[in-house]
């Protein structure tokens, strides 16, 4: 088939989709259908590829160009005008035809002719017939009504609402097809998205708006405000005029003029996906798409592309990237944003086009918002860190089930905050920063208040949440009510392990909002975005967060102004309007430069780590060797089988128990002494065990011990081991005792040390349009999506050369230098790959620096668990195995494909024939997927 043919075959399949008729001349028949569309139509400057009939008028015509030309369509926009203007034979009149594609069947573009500055757009598909006998039907286009907006009517509206809407209307009638309106919180972003919706329809004869939330609680709200809504031309509701439906099935009433959806569900009507019940009640946001399903979107003709001619995005920072772009890629339409934190992500995906830009400070000067300002806690151990010495008697809890076990350390352990609260545990810490909150708000905050103001704390974990809950009511003497955790999560029974219902996270929430009782809430991310609590004037940081975005975000939750009357309704002794809020920073959290501390250099032969580093270099002595085998041995009885299996799968196929067993036994002298022997015989000579010399002892000691420690080379193998009792165990440091170090207003914020990573950064924005990668984080759509080696390596050579001449490695250790708590794996070596982590890295894409094969490694568990929880049958041993050599390629070559299984580890576990067997014919299926999803 040539590349022509198959790009015709494409043409047909999607114009009969999309309900046309397809003809070639010889059967020309204008009335098999409403719309009908002709192959190699005689005109006199030629045959056109496809003429399209509507109602048996000609309408509009297709250029068909290979697959090759994708890439250079609009080179053929004189052509598919010159046959739009060409007499048609057997037609009378010559009004050129209206409607112009090009199309290699994978990629679409469209120009309406009657539009003011006809400008081609490229379609997720072709337009049904109706919507073309539509088009033609009225007087004037969407794009041409744009540009006649009346006068916006300001009664009712703030300035900066007002600067919103005008701003919105003058993007659209300059036919630009993304806007972003940065609105800061509380100043009513939805009101004013409403206000526009509403002109839309009545003055741009919008046929129907889709409102797109990413929860379900967003999505009534919405509704809410859209019931409430009083246009300032007409006395009557919103709804009374315009029907407004809020999804719940896959039906979209034809009759609604807004439909409101969640994302979610929008996507499993577009990709036929089932949707799950619980999958809308949480932002994909926060849950990372973990339970998604990952099948592309496909060309619903009940729902398509034209069905909604504007898009309007909630808090669009949070989920329309990665999958769920689709859905904007699929649907024909302005997509118009909402968001009070944007960040570089956002302005990239709506082409910088800020329409309006209302920033929090000017909120607060506008008195929408209150200020805050920030009171410092810092201790000794928060700072510095600390150190637990081996054989002391300490409590281990499981982090699971907080069960306790009382038992010694079986080494130093040094820690520093990154370890507090998740491997290490120390009352006294989490005891010294509230007792400090609690002085501080008492004498020096809010000093003449009778209760404690209403106060939000942020935890790590929910674990550390548990610990800080018990330490504050003890601290402040008061009972269960008085401090609550806002979670979804049910509790751990400690002496069962077993699940417990807890507080109703609904009711917590309306009686910290509303009620006296409970004055302080913690929580670790739940209500961190979109739920107001007005009352809210203390927030205390005991985590750290890395999102800019996010951070303000959470910042907002104390922002909002409550008049005088409403706040003491909840604070008796308050005696003004709310002025005012207090972030109390107790990690560090509100500067650029985090004082999180890296965790502190371990004594050398003592820790885990430090042994298996010692064998890793060459450490044969009998010390280190038996040492680390005992540990190992240890340590085997208290891993789960998860881990134990994840330790075998790293080491080869041997087991944490085979391991250690190997490295005692290798120093055994029965043992080295039946070696040497049998080296001896072998080599000619006679020896008894009497006889064997202390050079041939020796020798057959060294090799049975490098036999022994030969698989701590891999690095993998040894981090797995040194983390997974931490990552299972918290050890509670009782011995170390903290101690508050300062206490005090901050003063200005130190300046950031971005300008060290700063040429980097201005390369990435100067040269985004001119390396073939970077296309890879902007606006391809998502089915078109690719990032290859060839490309990674054609931005690395342009970032060695002078005059910048930076490297991975040097980028690298550049960014460990100024933002240190931001960057993981400084240590190991750079792979080509890892270029990819810093673009991310330095556009905000990523929160935090860490080697490319980190994120491989996340995607790759998040995937196999999606696919195996939507399967009768989990992929066996044997596939994993193979799954995770697939895995491994794609972390160092961002691809895979079936010639790379004659490569490398794939060549020696059987090559492509053996894969194909193993995975019964769904090798490529499975190969689509991992490229789209490890790397996306």
């Amino acid at each position: 088939m040539t590349p022509e043919t198959k790009a015709r075959l494409l043409i047909d399949g999607k114009l009969e989709a999309a309900g046309w008729v397809v003809q070639d001349m010889k059967q020309l028949n204008l009335g098999a259908g409403p719309g009908v569309a002709v192959r190699e139509y005689p005109t006199d400057t030629g045959p056109a590829d496809y003429i399209l009939f509507v109602d048996r008028s000609p309408v509009g015509v297709i250029e068909a160009k290979r697959d090759e030309a994708g890439a250079n369509l609009s080179a053929h926009e004189g052509q598919t005008e010159r046959y739009a203007n060409a007499t048609l034979k057997w037609r009378t009149g010559s009004t050129p035809l209206r409607f112009l594609y090009e199309s290699t069947g994978q990629i679409i573009w469209f120009t309406d002719g009657a539009d003011p500055a006809p400008r081609a757009r490229e379609l997720f598909h072709f337009f049904q017939p109706r919507t073309l006998a539509d088009w033609a039907s009225k007087p004037d286009t969407l794009r041409s009504r744009l540009t006649r907006m009346p006068p916006l009517p300001e009664r009712n509206l703030r300035d900066c609402q007002i600067g919103a809407v005008t701003g919105l209307e003058k993007s659209l009638a300059r036919n630009r097809p993304r806007a972003l309106v940065h609105m800061a919180t509380g100043a009513g972003k939805t009101f004013t998205a409403i206000t526009s919706v509403y002109r839309l329809l009545k003055f741009g004869g919008a046929k129907r708006i889709l409102f797109l939330v990413d929860t379900r609680n967003l999505g009534k709200q919405a509704h809410q405000e859209f019931m409430a809504y009083t246009p300032p031309d007409d006395g009557r509701k919103f709804t009374e005029l315009y029907n407004v439906q809020r999804l719940s099935s896959i039906h979209i009433d034809p009759h609604a003029q807004v439909c409101i959806s969640t994302i979610q569900r929008m996507y499993s009507i577009l990709s036929g996906t089932e949707l799950a019940e619980a999958s809308e009640d949480i932002s994909l946001n926060e849950l990372g798409q973990a339970d998604t399903q990952t099948r592309l979107v496909k060309y619903n003709p009940q729902v398509p592309i034209e069905t909604f001619d504007f898009i309007v995005i909630d808090e669009c920072h949070r989920s329309i990237y990665n999958l769920w772009k689709q859905v904007l890629d699929y649907f024909d339409a302005f997509l118009i944003g909402l968001t009070a934190t944007p960040d570089k992500r956002t302005y990239g995906f709506f082409n910088e086009n800020v329409v309006a830009e209302y920033s929090y400070e000017q909120s607060v000067v506008d008195g929408v918002n209150v200020g805050y300002d920030v009171y410092e806690i810092e201790t000794e151990i928060t700072a510095k860190g600390a150190e637990l010495k081996a054989r002391e008697w300490i409590d281990h809890r499981d982090r699971e089930t907080r069960a306790r076990r009382w038992a010694q350390t079986e080494e130093d352990t040094a820690y520093g905050a990154t370890e507090l609260d998740r491997s290490v545990v120390n009352p006294s810490q989490i005891r010294q920063v509230i007792q400090a909150m609690k002085t501080a708000v008492e004498t020096h905050i809010f000093p003449h208040r009778k209760e404690t103001p209403k106060t939000l704390i942020f935890a790590k974990t929910d674990s550390h949440a548990d610990d800080i809950i018990r330490t504050v009511r003890e601290i402040y003497g008061e009972g269960n009510a008085f401090c609550k955790k806002v979670t979804y999560r049910a509790g751990i029974d400690p002496e069962t392990g077993k699940a417990v219902p807890g507080d109703d996270a609904d009711s917590v929430l309306a009686s910290f909002r509303n009620d006296y009782h409970p004055r302080i809430a913690v929580t670790v991310d739940m209500i961190a975005t979109g739920t107001d609590v007005k009352p809210l004037e203390v927030l205390l940081f005991m985590r750290d967060v890395r999102s800019k975005g996010y951070y303000e975000q959470m910042k907002g939750r104390g922002v909002r102004s409550l008049d005088a009357e409403s706040l003491k309704k909840v604070s008796n002794s308050a005696d003004s309007a709310k002025t005012h809020f207090v972030l109390i920073d107790a990690v560090g959290v509100e500067k650029s430069l985090k004082t999180e501390s890296r965790p502190l250099e371990r004594k050398p032969g003592l820790s885990l780590d430090s042994l298996l580093k010692g064998v890793a270099i060459g450490a044969r002595d009998e010390d280190t060797v038996l040492s680390l085998g005992n540990r190992l041995v240890r340590l085997a009885k208290q891993l789960d089988d998860k881990a134990l299996a994840k330790i075998r799968q790293a080491s080869g196929g041997i087991g944490l128990h085979d391991l250690a067993r190997g490295l005692v036994q290798a120093l055994d002298p029965d043992r080295v002494a039946a070696d040497a022997l049998d080296a001896a015989r072998a080599a000619g000579i006679t020896r008894s065990l009497d006889t064997l010399t202390a050079g041939e002892l020796d020798a057959a000691r060294q090799k049975r011990a490098d036999a022994a420690c030969a698989p701590f080379d891999n690095p993998a193998l040894r981090e797995l081991i040194e983390s997974a009792r931490r990552d299972r165990e918290q050890l509670i440091d009782h011995l170390n005792l903290d101690s508050v170090t300062r206490s005090e207003y901050a003063a200005q914020a130190q300046a950031n040390a971005e300008a060290a990573v700063g040429r980097f950064r201005e390369f990435l924005e100067t040269h985004r349009d001119e390396i073939a990668a970077l296309g890879f984080f902007y606006a391809q759509p998502y089915s078109r999506r690719e990032l290859t080696l060839e490309m990674i390596e054609d931005l690395h050579d342009a970032l060695q050369r002078p005059p910048l001449m930076l490297t991975t490695e040097k980028l690298w250790s550049a960014y460990a230098r100024v933002q240190e708590s931001k960057v993981r794996g400084s240590g190991l070596r750079r792979q080509l790959t890892d270029l990819v982590s810093l673009v991310r890295f330095a556009l905000g894409l990523d929160d935090e620096l860490r080697p490319f094969a980190d994120h491989v490694d996340k995607r790759f568990q998040d995937w196999v668990f999606r696919h195996n929880a939507r399967r009768a049958t989990a992929f066996t041993p044997e596939q994993m195995e193979w799954l995770r050599l697939v895995k491994d390629h794609i972390a160092s070559s961002c691809r895979i494909e079936r010639e790379d299984f004659d490569y490398a580890q794939l060549a020696g576990k059987g090559g492509l024939q053996k894969a194909w067997t193993v995975f019964d014919g769904q090798l490529d299926e499975l190969l689509a997927e991992m490229n789209e999803e490890l790397v996306a």
